[in-house]
């Protein structure tokens, strides 16, 4: 390998355990890199060879009666869910793309930066997350050994339950070179549901009793300020199935809905469009520094009242269990306010200079963060994936 290289292509796994004990003979440091949707998270990588994955594409074995998909991690997300779409499946998660958050084209990212970043889109709470659908996996470690996990082992790590430290690794412990992924039936029918004018305390307690309730609702969102209403309050509860199903599990939405004010509910096309933006925080703008806050939906509210924020500042998913929010100011302050509503605060999207300085992760209790360190050292022990970037 020439160590001025800055991007590596491998073809196979062979070829990625080799480049990957070059860089820990040579003292380099690997990059991995898919579709590339998510590198501008995290501090920017100064000295950093890349590892482009994207050779590692393909459907490796799909049994659609068995509703489990094996495909190469450097397939494009796109693909995937064309394939999936092709005999009326989808991934049994809500995977979740990055791109539009950054301008860049839907569907170019891959299914292994899916996984290893761990996550979901709205219909997370309905549907799981990406670690409770990956099955197994083969990838390369920070060692340059190729390993298994999960189904169809060869060979596996004891004390290691190893396709959940896979998910939202972000590519420290290891090169994913394929994935093994449970599908579920696609849905044949949407429909959402839109109440207007509700305050944001009044909207989280409908979507938890909408998520609560028998109608099976898949996604809940609350939109403090929509462009599309008059840059008035919406909250949208998604329901998907069979038309007569979707039916009667309408009546008992509006059962809910009681004196509040319905808009018109959206079908298929336009439901899924209005998800779609939604799972991209788009309503807050594509430029705006983006924060994303996991926290108890029950303490949702605390957040913009701590910060401040006005009703274009916020967007409410998981029905409100995530809060996406648009802040510039002092970071400091959006931490705080998370940790004191028992939540955590991720920097996704700034300017290169705030990205410099500011961490991307929420910090770890000082436990956590002494386990995750062992953790990478086990996989990684020479530091071939720190970058710095996290």
């Amino acid at each position: 390998m020439d160590a001025a290289a800055k991007t590596i292509r491998p073809v196979s796994a062979d070829e990625l355990a080799d480049a990957i004990m070059w860089a820990a003979r040579s003292g380099q440091r690997l990059a991995l890199r898919g579709g590339g949707s998510k590198r501008d998270v995290g501090k920017p990588e100064r000295d950093a060879t890349v590892l482009d994955m994207t050779a590692f594409a393909g459907v490796v074995d799909y049994d659609p009666p068995e509703l489990v998909l094996t495909v190469g991690a450097g397939t494009p997300l796109g693909d995937v869910d064309k394939l999936l779409a092709s005999r009326g499946q989808a991934l049994a998660f809500g995977p979740f793309d990055h791109g539009p958050i950054f301008g860049r084209p839907p569907g170019a990212t891959t299914i292994g930066g899916v996984i290893a970043a761990g996550v979901a889109g709205p219909l997370r709470l309905s549907q799981g997350a990406a670690r409770d659908h990956l099955l197994g996996f083969e990838a390369v470690s920070g060692r340059g050994e190729r390993f298994v996990g999960g189904g169809k082992v060869v060979k596996n790590v004891t004390g290691y339950d190893l396709p959940k430290l896979m998910v939202a690794s972000w590519g420290r412990l290891a090169a994913l070179t394929q994935v093994t992924l449970k599908v579920l039936p696609g849905p044949t029918t949407q429909l959402t549901k839109l109440v207007v004018g509700l305050e944001i305390s009044a909207a989280l307690r409908l979507m938890a009793r909408a998520m609560g309730s028998q109608a099976e609702v898949k996604a809940a969102a609350h939109i403090p300020c929509s462009a599309a209403h008059g840059g008035g309050p919406v909250t949208a509860l998604l329901l998907t199935g069979f038309p007569a199903s979707l039916e009667a599990r309408s009546r008992m939405i509006d059962a809910l809905i009681g004196t509040y004010e319905p808009a018109a509910p959206m079908e298929d096309a336009d439901s899924a469009a209005l998800w779609r933006d939604l799972a991209v925080a788009a309503p807050l703008g594509r430029e705006r520094v983006l924060w994303r806050i996991s926290v108890p939906a029950s303490r949702a509210a605390m957040i913009g009242e701590a910060l401040e924020l006005a009703p274009r500042d916020q967007l409410f998913d998981w029905a409100g269990d995530l809060i996406w929010i648009a802040y510039d100011g002092d970071w400091a302050r959006v931490r705080a306010a998370a940790e004191a509503a028992g939540g955590q605060a991720m920097l996704v999207r700034a300017t290169e200079a705030m990205r410099a300085t500011v961490p991307a992760f929420h910090p770890r209790a000082p436990e956590a963060a002494a386990l995750e360190e062992r953790v990478r050292r086990a996989f990684d022990p020479l530091g071939v994936f720190e970058t710095g970037r996290f």
